[in-house]
């Protein structure tokens, strides 16, 4: 469905609980015999994820155990008939992944704000090991976080026998890009990607490495050692990072769509005594007066939070990569839904994804409440 008739009702939903946006969530499956309610379904998994339930039997113990009364905040009836375990695997598999995360997207764009001035995402991927089918394609979905409260923004799948590159454009179709600015990594590098974050209205900071030798190679010649440079110092956990970075005005003749400023970032890690060094550059299609290399700095370093923020949370909290749903658009849908429960406990004021999940299993009417209230 086009992302313009997805978002004018949702922008009308945006005062709305989560429970509004899954009820404009078309249903795929076949209105004979249904019993259960698309919106019921997704808001019992939804619920259920945000109290930690890792798998669909989990989702569908918890819906056994909850609080009839409390499930009423959220539209179903007392004595409303509640999925099995079956019904959540079959409903969930046929539910169009890239569709629902557009919906959630663009509902969860008006709950976040900027950081430094700017709204910031970082656009990232990651595959999902156990959603495998036999003899088939590991699923690939790429996401947008934001930087400032770890918010997902974004999220769609990478088309089978592709990669991110032309994904990222797709992605971002359906983001207000007006003054935003999108980091991303080296793959991403790349004069298309460029022209269409700038032809949004959008700003982009970009890792430029091993995959651009050539532009790499006209940044890594630049008189560094002749520019001023920014020092930052962080110890944490028996680790010492020294972070210099230095920028200069783009020169006239490198050839990158939009290119602003360039930057050369060299982070020198110290653990145990054994020093490690590296050296990476960044080129960005804003000014250093709109964005000084401190500010620059700030906006790399939150990107490569992103592992940490989102994707290892999902491995490691939610054990995604042994998740076993296979069929249709499960793996994503799941995804998706975990995708939501950290952006909304980050929301909520849980930080730590994993206290706050366990905050949510102790009494199953925490998490009616936080979808009743988000």
């Amino acid at each position: 469905m086009p992302s313009s008739l997805i978002l004018e009702p949702l922008l009308g939903l945006s005062r709305s609980p989560l429970s509004a946006v899954f009820a404009t969530v078309p249903d795929p499956r076949d209105p004979r015999g249904i019993r259960h309610p698309l919106v019921s379904v997704l808001v019992i998994a939804q619920a259920a994820v945000a109290a930690g339930a890792r798998t669909l039997l989990g989702i569908s113990e918890w819906a056994a155990d909850v609080d009839r009364e409390a499930l009423t905040r959220l539209g179903i009836g007392v004595h409303e008939r509640l999925p099995s375990e079956s019904t959540i695997r079959r409903t969930l598999a046929a539910v169009d992944g890239d569709d629902l995360d557009r919906r959630v997207a663009i509902w969860m764009a008006t709950k976040v704000g900027q950081l430094a001035g700017r709204t910031v995402i970082a656009v990232d991927g990651k595959s999902l090991r156990g959603g495998t089918p036999a003899g088939g394609v590991m699923p690939h979905l790429l996401a947008a976080l934001h930087h400032g409260c770890g918010v997902v923004v974004g999220q769609r799948a990478v088309a089978t026998k592709s990669n991110e590159i032309p994904a990222l454009p797709l992605l971002l179709a359906d983001v207000d890009l007006d003054g935003v600015v999108v980091t991303a990594d080296a793959m991403h590098c790349q004069r298309g990607t460029a022209i269409s974050i700038t032809g949004q209205g959008g700003h982009y900071l970009l890792t430029v490495k091993g995959n651009q030798p050539t532009l790499r190679s006209q940044l890594k010649a630049l008189p560094w050692t002749q520019i001023p440079a920014a020092t930052t110092v962080s110890t944490t956990h028996g680790r010492r990072v020294r972070r210099t970075i230095r920028a200069v005005t783009a020169p006239e003749w490198l050839d990158f769509p939009g290119a602003a400023q360039v930057a050369q970032v060299r982070r020198t890690r110290t653990v145990h005594g054994r020093k490690r060094i590296e050296v990476v550059y960044a080129i960005c299609s804003l000014d250093m007066i709109a964005a000084p290399p401190a500010t620059v700095a700030t906006w790399l370093r939150g990107h490569w939070s992103i592992e940490n923020a989102l994707h290892w949370v999902r491995d490691v909290v939610f054990d995604e990569d042994r998740h076993q749903l296979r069929t249709g658009f499960g793996p994503h849908v799941m995804a998706t839904l975990r995708n939501t429960a950290i952006s909304l406990l980050r929301l909520a004021g849980h930080p730590h994804i994993a206290a706050g999940l366990r905050h949510h299993a102790r009494d199953s009417r925490r998490a009616v409440d936080l979808l009743a209230t988000s």
